[in-house]
C-alpha cells in the first residue's frame, strides 16, 4: 500500500495561505489585523463574508496561529507572522488542534450544538492562549441557536475568540453583526488569480499558455479556490500542460470569436446567416443557454467600452475582445445596445419555460435581429425633418403666429382659436396636469389672442394660473392675460359630454339605427364617430353622418 504521504494533494490546498503576507487581494483585512495584533487591541468577535473561495476559512486559521503561535523556542507572543513551524501552527494548519475549534454551522445548525460550545468556553485553553471557534456558514443556525450565542458572544471570557464565515451576510441578525468586527472579503482580480496561477504553474514545472490561464481566471469569477480547481483539472486533461483550446472544451463554453460573429450578424440583421450560425454551435454541442449569457456580455461590453473608452484597455480584456470592441462600439447606437440587451435578458426567462430551448433561442434572436436592424427613434425624426415642412412642436389645430415679428421668425410660436385647440395642445404635448384642471375645473367666459377669462373652482390655486401664463407665453411668445371669476358654468368635459349625448340621441333617430336596435334588444351604441362636410358650411342633418359600433349582449341561457 502506498504511503499517505505520496497521496497527491490538489493545488487549492497545496498552495493554501499559510500566513497574511501569502493571503491575496485583502489589504484592508490584512492592515486592520496587523495594527490590532501589534497594538493589542484584538476585537473577542470577528465576522468575515465573501463569495466562495476567496479565503474566509483560511483567514480564521491564520488569525488563530497568529494568537496561538509560540515561536521555535516558545517564547513567541501573539505574532503578525505566525511561524509554521512550532507545534500549534501545526496543529492549526491540520485542524487538529484542541483549542481551535472548526464547526460546521451547515450540518450544526441547532441550539444544542451551541450549547455544547458555550459549555466550553469557560474553560481555559489547554495548550494555546487563545481558544478561538470558527463557525463556517454561520447564517445556517437557527434563530434559537443564534439567540443561544448572543450573551456569551458579548461578553466573553479573555481568553476566547470567536471567527465567523458567511456567504450569506445578510442572514445573520443585526443583534449578531453588532456585536463582531465585519471583515468584506473582496473578489480576486483577473490579474492577481493569473499571476498566483502562474507562480505555480512555475512551481510544478509546468507549461500554460497565457491565454489558457487567462480564461480561467474569468471563468472563477473572483474565486481563487474555483480557479484552482479549474487550473487542476486543466492540467490533467491537457498531460501537464495547460493548453488553450483544451481548456476552451473543458469550460464548456462557446468559443469567444463565435459569439462575435452571432452578435455581428445580429445587429446587422442578416437572419440567415444567423442561423446558419447557430446551427453549427448546436453541432459543436454549445449549450444554448451559455451561448444566450454570452451574448449578454457581449452586448454590456460593447456598451461599456462606447461609454468608457479607456475600458478597451482594461487587463480583464482578451486581445480578441479588444478588437471586436474597438471595432464595434462606434458603429452601433447607444439606444440599439439597450434595445438588444432587455430583448436578450427578456429571453432568459422563456427559455427557461421553452420545450426546446434551441428553438427558443432562435427565436429570441430572430426577433432581437429584425428589432435591432428597425431605424431608431432619433433616426426617425431626423428622416421626418429632411422629408417634411412640419415643425417638432406644432399641433395640427396650431398656426403660426402672425402678430408678433419674433414669433413669425420663430417657426415654433403657435396660436389657439378656441380653448379646444389649446388643451388639445397641452394633451398632445403631455401636459396633462394642466389639460385636466382646464377641462375640469375651469369655465371659458371668454377666450381670444393673449387674453382668457374664466371661472375657476375651489381645486384652483394661484399656483395654476401662474403655471398656465408661464406655459402661453413660452408657446406663444406672447404675454397672456388672464381673469378669473368665481361665476362657475359649463366646463369643457361637460360641453363634450353635452354634445355627446346629442350625438348619441341623432344616431338613434337615424331609420338604420332604428332597425339594428329594433332586432336586437340587447345592444347598445359602443361608440360613435360624427363625420362633417369639409365645407363646413351647413350642419342641418343632411349634412351630417354617423359610424356607430355595436356590442349585442346575448341573453342567459335561462
Amino acid at each position: 500500500m502506498a504511503d499517505n504521504q505520496d497521496n497527491y494533494v490538489v493545488l487549492a490546498r497545496k498552495y493554501r495561505p499559510q500566513n497574511f503576507s501569502e493571503l491575496l487581494g485583502q489589504d484592508a483585512l490584512v492592515q486592520t489585523i496587523t495594527n490590532a495584533i501589534k497594538n493589542n487591541r484584538l476585537h473577542h468577535a470577528y465576522i468575515l463574508t465573501g463569495i466562495r473561495g476567496v479565503g474566509k476559512t483560511t483567514t480564521a486559521r491564520i488569525i488563530a496561529k497568529a494568537l496561538n503561535c509560540t515561536g521555535k523556542d516558545a517564547s513567541l507572543g501573539a505574532t503578525v507572522n505566525p511561524c509554521g513551524i512550532c507545534d500549534n501552527c501545526r496543529a492549526i494548519a491540520e485542524s487538529r488542534h484542541i483549542d481551535v475549534l472548526e464547526l460546521d454551522a451547515a450540518s450544526r445548525t441547532g441550539v444544542d450544538d451551541i450549547r455544547e460550545i458555550l459549555d466550553g468556553v469557560r474553560y481555559k485553553p489547554t495548550s494555546g492562549r487563545y481558544k478561538v471557534y470558527i463557525i463556517d456558514e454561520v447564517h445556517m443556525l437557527s434563530k434559537a441557536a443564534f439567540n443561544a450565542l448572543l450573551k456569551t458572544l458579548e461578553e466573553p471570557p479573555s481568553h476566547v475568540v470567536f471567527i465567523f464565515a458567511t456567504t450569506e451576510i445578510r442572514k445573520v441578525p443585526v443583534t449578531v453583526l453588532s456585536r463582531c468586527q465585519r471583515f468584506d472579503l473582496q473578489r480576486l482580480s483577473i490579474d492577481t488569480l493569473m499571476t498566483h496561477f502562474k507562480n505555480i504553474i512555475a512551481k510544478e514545472n509546468l507549461q500554460a499558455d497565457d491565454e489558457a490561464l487567462h480564461l480561467i481566471a474569468k471563468a472563477a469569477d473572483g474565486s481563487c479556490r474555483d480557479g484552482l480547481s479549474l487550473l487542476d483539472q486543466a492540467i490533467s486533461l491537457g498531460g501537464g500542460e495547460v493548453k488553450t483550446d483544451v481548456v476552451k472544451n473543458m469550460i464548456g463554453i462557446a468559443e469567444r470569436s463565435a459569439a462575435f460573429v452571432i452578435f455581428e450578424t445580429l445587429v446587422n440583421g442578416k437572419t440567415a446567416d444567423l442561423l446558419q450560425n447557430l446551427e453549427k454551435q448546436r453541432a459543436d454541442g454549445t449549450n444554448p443557454l451559455t451561448l444566450l449569457q454570452d451574448l449578454i456580455n457581449v452586448t454590456h461590453l460593447i456598451a461599456k467600452v462606447k461609454i468608457v473608452p479607456e475600458f478597451i484597455q482594461d487587463a480583464s480584456l482578451s486581445e480578441n475582445e479588444k478588437d471586436f470592441c474597438s471595432r464595434m462600439a462606434p458603429l452601433i447606437p447607444m439606444a440599439v445596445l439597450s434595445k438588444i440587451w432587455q430583448m436578450l435578458i427578456k429571453g432568459l426567462g422563456e427559455m427557461s419555460i421553452a420545450p426546446s430551448q434551441q428553438d427558443a433561442l432562435e427565436m429570441i434572436l430572430i426577433r432581437t435581429a429584425y428589432s435591432a436592424s428597425l431605424p431608431t427613434p432619433e433616426e426617425i425624426l431626423d428622416g421626418l425633418k429632411k422629408n417634411s415642412d412640419l415643425t417638432p412642436t406644432a399641433a395640427k389645430t396650431a398656426v403660426i403666429l402672425p402678430s408678433n415679428d419674433a414669433a413669425q421668425a420663430d417657426n415654433n410660436f403657435v396660436s389657439f382659436a378656441s380653448p379646444e385647440e389649446m388643451v388639445s395642445y397641452f394633451i398632445e404635448n403631455k401636459k396633462l396636469l394642466l389639460a385636466y384642471s382646464l377641462k375640469n375645473d375651469v369655465s371659458f367666459h371668454e377666450f381670444r389672442n393673449g387674453y382668457i377669462k374664466i371661472g375657476i373652482n375651489e381645486k384652483i390655486t394661484n399656483d395654476f394660473i401662474l403655471d398656465l401664463q408661464k406655459n402661453l407665453a413660452e408657446i406663444t411668445g406672447q404675454k397672456w392675460i388672464i381673469d378669473t371669476d368665481f361665476s362657475f358654468g359649463e366646463t369643457l368635459a361637460q360641453k363634450e359630454e353635452r354634445q355627446d349625448m346629442a350625438y348619441r340621441k341623432d344616431a338613434l333617430d337615424l331609420p338604420l339605427v332604428k332597425a339594428i336596435m329594433a332586432e336586437f334588444s340587447k345592444a347598445k351604441i359602443e361608440s360613435l364617430t360624427r363625420k362633417t362636410n369639409n365645407d363646413n358650411t351647413s350642419d342641418s342633418e343632411d349634412d351630417i353622418s354617423y359610424t356607430t359600433e355595436y356590442t349585442q349582449y346575448m341573453e342567459d341561457e335561462n
